[in-house]
């Protein structure tokens, strides 16, 4: 008897089955597992590796906030070093970065002088008034000379600590490129009130008094507001004007120069030299070499080091971080916060200040 599943010619041929159409394979719970498990073993055992190769290197116990030297330029050798520190992207508290060179500075006895690398548009006054004091407090202690070098920008709070050189003639040096000056304050202010009306908010603060919520973003400023607020930078910008004079001593005698380059403008380097605001157009190397003359060295004994900061285990185990991606800020979410607190600035911005260099 012939079976009726077979074809009429009892030919049985081969079918094939659209994707998805049929049953298709999936993996057990268990060999799920089984891979997770595997996987996980392979990187705990790559992350295990990396530690024991960092402990042979002697980096295992890399934390936060140390510094590194890595020899620049002259002779590695020499037990004389010249140190090159950075001051990098926006200023805000002035810690970081920062004050981890000057300390390093100060424990390090073979430091004779200091190459400061400015290419920060500025920041807050605070964090520039602190950073700017403990530079002439190491140029004090360790009575050694430091030299400044401009990069790309070194503007409001960037020009406010490149005056930690003291009266030291031929110690500040920008590049043909350099953009600096913008000698100023700013309280970034902005009016909301009417986008806050189209939304259907309004202020409903409770205060001990009128002023103790002025410049608020949603309603418009008012005249006594605004006069406060003047004095308060005015205040600021008399002290700027104050730092400026110890640190370029023509504009002790000619005060009036001062004022007239005090508007918040920029200058190309050349506009900033003939304007007495920088002393010479150079390059880094240039104000290595003068720091070098300064301190008395033999160049043939001198150790160029710059300081770079130390990299955390976790940076060096994961690799790229947000920090190498953009190395010049990390987001610091205090600012979101800060952002309706108003604060001056000793800074060259159009924007709202989001970011912090942590250096």
């Amino acid at each position: 008897m012939m079976n009726s599943s077979l074809p009429p010619d009892g030919v049985v041929t081969a079918q094939i089955v659209p994707e998805g159409s049929g049953r298709t394979y999936r993996p057990s719970t268990l060999g799920r597992t089984l891979v997770i498990v595997i996987l996980s073993i392979l990187l705990m055992g790559s992350l295990f590796a990396n530690v024991l190769l960092l402990s042979a290197l002697g980096l295992s116990g890399l934390e936060p906030g140390k510094v590194r030297e890595k020899h620049f330029s002259h002779n590695a050798s020499a037990p004389n070093k010249v140190a090159i520190l950075s001051l990098e992207g926006l200023i805000l508290d002035g810690e970081g970065f920062a004050k981890d060179q000057i300390d390093q500075v100060m424990k390090d006895k073979s430091v004779k002088a200091v190459v400061l690398r400015v290419d920060s548009p500025g920041g807050t006054v605070t964090g520039s008034d602190f950073i700017l004091h403990h530079l002439k407090r190491m140029r004090s202690e360790r009575d050694i000379p430091v030299v400044v070098s401009m990069g790309a920008v070194a503007a409001s709070g960037g020009y406010y600590v490149s005056m930690a050189v003291g009266d030291t003639p031929g110690s500040i040096f920008a590049e043909p490129t350099t953009w600096t000056g913008s000698i100023g304050v700013i309280i970034p202010h902005y009016d909301a009130a009417e986008l806050a009306t189209k939304l259907g908010i309004k202020e409903d603060s409770i205060a001990s008094h009128r002023l103790k919520g002025m410049g608020s973003l949603l309603r418009p400023m008012t005249e006594e507001e605004r006069a406060i607020f003047q004095q308060l930078v005015d205040d600021s910008f008399a002290r700027f004007k104050e730092i400026v004079r110890e640190g370029r001593p023509r504009f002790r005698q000619t005060p009036e120069e001062l004022d007239k380059l005090a508007t918040g403008q920029v200058f190309t380097a050349e506009q900033a030299k003939k304007s007495g605001l920088i002393d010479e157009i150079g390059f880094l190397e240039d104000a290595v070499d003068r720091a070098i003359e300064l301190a008395g060295l033999d160049p043939e004994e001198v150790n160029v080091v710059r300081y770079r900061k130390e990299p955390t285990l976790a940076d060096l185990l994961l690799g790229e971080t947000m920090s190498a991606r953009w190395p010049h800020a990390e987001w610091d979410w205090r600012v979101l916060f800060d952002a309706a607190i108003p604060r001056p600035f000793y800074l060259f911005s159009r924007l709202p200040v989001l970011v912090d260099s942590g250096r």
